[in-house]
């Protein structure tokens, strides 16, 4: 296998949306790192950036997003809330709602799907080692969906986690039948990752995938805080809500006589 193949360079610049004393939560645009990774020095993160905009050394990420997905980002500002919020996430008491852009329509409206997640593993129609699936030893893994809207054979879904695991929505959105627009490994195109990882993001692929990033937006943050329950949303990102909109349009042409 090749070294990781690149990604276009983003477009946008993280920006703040909640600043309060103890924390920021930061609207991540895809393709930005949550912090710096040591092999990637050429891509951009979160972190960086925003100990540059504000001076502050102390700023700390609590949870990662991956580098396609958006959204909302925490950033704790000094080791004091830093150890506040690693005892609410081991306590799982952070609450994240993601939007997931799908292929197909479901059945439902609302469904909870209980599902152990673990390693597919090497072999058969798998040939990507860190493809996660369904399997009856893997770990336990419980993912709330809820249809948001439906245009043109797509579907945008919230999907609340209510545990952790490595790709969970988009395993468990791939199981249902449902794969996620953009998303190289658990997509309709079982080539696409490994023509990614030695093409890079060519608009061939592109154009196969539909968008050049998995359709997956951390659209709001909860948790408890300081005797109150605290709550931040970032709304759909932009590439997203293009896509969306054009979806409308599409289907508008197409149901006009």
């Amino acid at each position: 296998m090749t070294a990781r193949a690149p990604l276009p360079p983003p477009t946008e610049k993280p920006r703040v949306l909640v600043e309060h004393p103890d924390f920021y939560v930061v609207g991540k645009p895809a393709l930005w790192l949550t912090h710096p990774v040591r092999a990637r020095v050429d891509v951009p993160d979160v972190l960086t950036f925003m100990r540059a905009e504000t001076g502050e050394r102390d700023l700390a990420p609590p949870h990662r997003l991956d580098r396609e997905t958006s959204g909302t980002q925490l950033l704790s500002r000094d080791p004091d809330a830093a150890r506040r919020f690693f005892t609410l996430f081991k306590e799982h008491l952070v609450g994240k709602t993601y939007l997931a852009l799908v292929h197909g329509s479901p059945g439902w409206e609302q469904l909870t799907l209980d599902a152990p997640l673990g390693d597919l593993g090497l072999g058969g129609a798998n040939r990507v080692v860190i493809r996660q699936a369904v399997v009856p030893n893997g770990r336990p893994a419980v993912t709330d969906f809820r249809v948001v809207e439906r245009r043109a054979g797509f579907t945008l879904i919230e999907a609340y986690p209510r545990s952790g695991r490595l790709h969970q929505i988009r395993a468990h959105l791939a199981h249902l039948g449902l794969p996620m627009v953009g998303d190289k490994i658990y997509g309709r195109d079982p080539q696409a990752f490994l023509d990614f990882m030695e093409t890079g993001q060519t608009p061939e692929l592109t154009a196969r995938l539909l968008l050049p990033r998995q359709a997956l937006h951390a659209a709001r943050i909860a948790f408890p805080w300081a005797g109150t329950q605290f709550a931040a949303e970032a709304p759909l990102a932009p590439d997203l809500q293009a896509f969306w909109d054009r979806l409308e349009t599409d289907q508008g042409s197409s149901s006009s006589p």
